[in-house]
């Protein structure tokens, strides 16, 4: 039974803003990296792990997050989330060496684990079935709010606080999504799921069957280029128009921002054709499209048509982040939801974090160009993976 519309606003809004945190915290760390180097001594696969472990990190946080809100509440792990995320999140302003900073960014990736999951899981179960694509749509666009702060106030910042007092900022938005989850309630399902006392683990419940079987490896391969794409193109992008073009940091912030101002469109558009015309169409057409373009801008030097590239990239590259919420949501029960979301997505971000750094190596041997282009091959296999193990779940009603 959906919630009212004022819980289920409510819902959304702490999801959302719990999101944007995770997407302002990772795209500062990629403005970062190269003053982080030079002050530390790092080299460029050093550099790179930093995002890659925070990512690792987030499969643990996934997994223990979820297993545990499947069981005592998705808004009271979410707040546990937060602050672990948010301590180990300050605690980089004073890291000495790369072996330190690189434990803080692992166990802040443990609390950001729990993020996607459990915000998704929130909003799918509190909003109505015909709006449910395009409301897990709508806390994706706060990943894109908080990478758009990253990239107005990282080159602003970095100037006058250096990166230690960066970080030292990026635990605010972890403290006001702290106190905007102390006013939200959890979902009248979860609570009849937890009066029914179900003994089934909830990781069981992933492989239950032959179609759950298949569900599970689809959405794990969906979700790991989701995140192999983004975080190869979002963290390395700034560096690349920097190196291959000569850009200042404002102006690679610049077509960063028009970057991501197309994956917010893109995640508008998304969720509202899930709801229209099915998970599976929306999911191909992008796909689709990602291919495309990737492909695309490899091969451009024109600043003004990587400037509109970039905007068109963005939309299809990231306009599925919504998506995953809401079919994961319809592809399992309430016992194993949120288990569900958080596993399967951060093993997504676990192996897909390894994107930086296969762009790094790539990158060393062949440059930047040829990196991205190579890329563009993992949407073929997105596209083959949803049409052989994802079934359609439009409309479908959560149980």
């Amino acid at each position: 039974m959906p919630a009212t519309p004022s819980a289920a606003h409510r819902a959304l809004l702490a999801a959302t803003v719990g999101y944007a945190m995770d997407g302002f915290d990772l795209l500062i760390l990629g403005f970062m990296l190269e003053p982080i180097s030079a002050d530390l001594g790092l080299d460029r696969a050093q550099a790179a792990a930093l995002i890659t472990w925070t990512l690792i990190g987030a499969v643990g946080g996934g997994l223990l997050f979820g297993v545990l809100s499947d069981r005592y509440g998705r808004v009271r792990l979410l707040s546990w989330s937060i602050l672990v995320f948010a301590l180990f999140t300050g605690l980089c302003a004073f890291a000495r060496g790369y072996d330190d900073l690189l434990l803080y960014r692992t166990l802040a990736g443990f609390g950001l684990g729990g993020e996607f999951g459990l915000g998704m899981a929130l909003v799918a179960e509190t909003w109505p079935a015909e709006k449910r694509a395009r409301a897990c749509s709508y806390v994706g666009l706060g990943w894109q709010a908080g990478v758009l702060m990253a990239a107005l106030l990282a080159p602003a910042l970095l100037p006058h606080i250096g990166w230690r007092g960066v970080f030292l900022v990026g635990v605010v938005p972890s403290l006001v999504a702290f106190v905007i989850r102390r006013h939200v309630e959890e979902p009248e399902i979860f609570r009849a799921a937890v009066r029914a006392e179900s003994a089934i683990a909830p990781l069981r419940l992933l492989f239950a069957d032959a179609e759950k079987t298949r569900a599970s490896l689809g959405m794990a391969i969906l979700c790991t280029v989701q995140n192999f794409g983004y975080y190869g193109l979002m963290v390395w992008l700034p560096t690349y128009l920097s190196s291959q073009f000569g850009f200042s940091l404002s102006k690679s912030a610049l077509w960063t921002i028009f970057t991501v101002a197309g994956m917010a469109s893109g995640v508008l558009v998304f969720g509202h054709m899930a709801d229209t015309y099915g998970r599976r169409p929306a999911f191909v057409t992008f796909q689709f499209g990602a291919f495309c373009m990737v492909l695309l801008y490899a091969q451009l030097s024109d600043p003004w048509a990587l400037l509109v590239a970039g905007a068109l990239m963005g939309l299809f590259v990231n306009g599925m982040i919504g998506g995953y919420g809401a079919l994961l949501s319809e592809l399992y029960p309430t016992e194993a939801r949120a288990t569900a979301e958080n596993v399967l997505f951060n093993i997504g971000r676990g192996i897909g974090g390894w994107g930086p750094v296969v762009i790094a190596a790539l990158a060393a041997q062949s440059g930047f160009a040829h990196a991205i282009a190579l890329l563009a091959g993992i949407y073929l296999l997105d596209i083959c993976a949803t049409l052989l193990l994802i079934p359609e779940r439009r409309g479908a009603a959560l149980d």
